[in-house]
């Protein structure tokens, strides 16, 4: 087996551990590991030339999300940002032991932990598609529930942030995708 598959398949272990599961098209699946299969899926969507960096980073964006739980942290725009901090940093060395496992070297290894910790968002085309993939996951996967639990104003916020997040090509892949029609309403609303 080669490195990048002995990766994948360190990642895949860790987050099927996830106790929180979702259901998709009948199927249910730990939560972490569907969303790292989407957003590699996605990576390979908008850039199907994407290097090995970007793709072990896809795979291992959010590894092991559920260890650091939200609750954890005081509420608030501080305690929100020092979690998510903390998470990607936990993310990224995380990832790094596993490639370190199936053979990856230190040097190779801090570029894929510079993606995943979204260094020089904007001014580095890797960093950037992954950006534009994690929004797309949320888009696909995640906004018809947000709607459920905010109101249209904040949910107008968060679109307003995700599209600014984006680069031209994920934009133009927001709008291939399937939305309720409130969703839809929410999005236009919000990039107008």
């Amino acid at each position: 087996m080669d490195k990048l598959q002995q990766a994948f398949e360190l990642f895949d272990a860790y987050n099927k551990q996830d106790p929180t599961t979702l259901v998709w098209n009948g199927v249910t699946y730990p939560s972490e590991y569907f969303y790292a299969i989407e957003l590699y899926n996605w990576v390979l969507k908008l850039e199907p030339e994407a290097s090995e960096a970007v793709l072990l980073a896809s795979r291992s964006q959010h590894i092991g999300r559920w260890t650091i739980p939200r609750e954890t942290y005081p509420d608030g725009k501080v305690g929100y940002l020092n979690w998510r901090s903390d998470l990607a940093k936990f993310h990224a060395t995380t990832s790094g032991y596993m490639m370190l496992q199936a053979g990856y070297n230190e040097n190779f290894i801090e570029e894929v932990k510079r993606i995943i910790l979204k260094q020089k968002i904007k001014l580095d085309p890797e960093v950037q598609l992954m950006e534009n993939a994690l929004c797309l996951v949320f888009l696909e996967f995640q906004f018809e529930d947000f709607i459920q639990k905010h109101d249209d104003d904040k949910l107008i916020h968060i679109i307003k942030k995700t599209w600014n997040k984006m680069s031209q090509p994920g934009r133009d892949a927001a709008f291939t995708l399937k939305y309720s029609e409130k969703a839809l309403k929410l999005i236009k609303l919000a990039i107008t």
